[in-house]
C-alpha cells in the first residue's frame, strides 16, 4: 500500500472539515466542493505542493 507523510494526511483532513462545512472551493472556477473524493484529491495536491511524500498519481504512472 502507498504511504503517506502525516503531513498530507492531515491536508487531507482539513480539506474534509472545509468540505463538510462548505467553506472548500475548487481550483479556477472557485465553485463549491460536494464529492469527498474531490476534497481528497484537492487535500493531496496541496500537500504535494508544499513537498510533503505523496505518491505520484495514477495518471503519471501511466504515460
Amino acid at each position: 500500500m502507498a504511504k503517506y507523510s502525516k503531513k498530507a494526511g492531515s491536508k487531507v483532513e482539513r480539506a474534509m472539515h472545509e468540505m463538510k462545512h462548505g467553506a472548500l472551493k475548487s481550483g479556477k472556477s472557485g465553485r463549491k466542493v460536494t464529492n469527498p473524493k474531490q476534497a481528497i484529491a484537492i487535500g493531496l495536491s496541496e500537500a504535494r505542493e508544499e513537498g510533503d511524500k505523496v505518491p505520484r498519481k495514477k495518471s503519471a504512472l501511466k504515460k
